[in-house]
């Protein structure tokens, strides 16, 4: 994957794209030197719910942005909103978002993903009834023999078909699923279908990806090679925004982390910032009347861990449901 050029030729080194972050002021909605998106007045009702309400947020391009919150703080939410998934409630009233200077605010799901703004889903999307190597193969864009009159001359996009099979042999064997390339979708793991959805979305060779909770579900073995998929990305050239429940992933790779509380961004600025930030442990602990913060109020080690605990159990809850209900399936077929 070649190299994005990231505004001046000294900010092609990932370093310094990073460096760019120091000077900004870690507040919700902080303006950032280089953002590849910007997000204004942007709201989402469900009757009398407020799921999203982001009066301002940019994202820094070429860096690793992490989006936390508690369950239900309208992250989900927001990547349908500016990925054309769904709708906000209010169009009519300054909503308005761009990516890379074009707006997105009234483009469908299809062409923000041309624009380069690609996402991964909470639960995958996979083609259970397709092969893994045909997944991957769907996942590229503009290719000839999708076009009718084409198709019937096979010369004409047998070379470019075998070019775009070569790019996906070589993403499934990064995430470690090239001997899975000729088996059905719907026979991997829960683990090995987020692998194959977020190696999938770089077929379109995008310029930003969203990673919608990329760690749930995947095994603790692959969690660390995961990580590094990531990284490797961003050094790449791309913007990574991800979603993530596990603190010690998000203090582990995120250059910048934004928080998410009953839709709203009430917080910026460096993991290790946003985490002694008194919005944060409200968001967070306001339903743990018995967690001790200690005298310096402070989201300890042992908050965190216990934050973490409900998380995984929640996640496992679903993993296993899940995968009860693809094992039903496969005794059906």
């Amino acid at each position: 994957m070649s190299e994005t050029t990231i505004g001046t030729p000294s900010l092609a080194d990932p370093a310094a794209r990073r460096a760019l972050m120091a000077g900004v002021t870690p507040e919700p909605g902080a303006a950032k030197q280089d953002p590849i998106l910007k997000v204004d007045k942007i709201e989402r009702r469900f009757g009398g719910i407020t799921a999203v309400d982001v009066e301002h947020l940019e994202v820094q391009r070429g860096i690793i942005t992490a989006l936390i919150g508690p369950n239900g703080a309208g992250k989900t939410t927001f990547f349908n909103l500016i990925t054309g998934f769904d709708k906000p409630s209010s169009a009519g009233s300054g909503a308005a978002w761009e990516f890379d200077g074009r707006s997105l605010s009234k483009t469908s799901a299809s062409s923000v993903a041309k624009a380069g703004m690609v996402r991964t889903f909470q639960l995958t999307k996979s083609l259970n009834r397709m092969t893994v190597m045909d997944n991957m193969m769907l996942g590229a864009q503009d290719q000839s023999g999708e076009n009718l009159l084409k198709s019937v001359f096979k010369p004409l996009w047998r070379g470019q078909e075998k070019d775009v099979e070569e790019k996906a042999k070589e993403l499934l064997a990064r995430f470690k699923l090239l001997e899975k390339k000729d088996d059905y979708a719907g026979s991997l793991s829960g683990g090995q279908r987020k692998l194959l959805e977020m190696a999938r979305a770089l077929m379109s060779d995008p310029k930003m990806i969203m990673l919608d909770e990329p760690m749930a579900g995947v095994n603790p073995a692959l969690t660390q090679s995961l990580l590094g998929h990531i990284q490797a990305l961003r050094d790449e050239g791309m913007t990574v925004l991800f979603v993530e429940h596990d603190m010690h992933v998000v203090r582990h790779i995120s250059d910048w982390v934004v928080v998410m509380a009953e839709g709203r961004v009430v917080a910026e600025g460096p993991a290790d910032t946003v985490m002694s930030n008194q919005a944060v442990i409200d968001a967070y602990l306001g339903a743990h009347h018995d967690t001790d913060l200690g005298d310096d109020e402070v989201l300890t080690e042992g908050a965190l861990e216990q934050i973490e605990a409900e998380v995984r159990a929640d996640e496992a809850a679903h993993e296993a449901v899940d995968e009860a209900k693809h094992d039903q399936q496969g005794d059906k077929s």
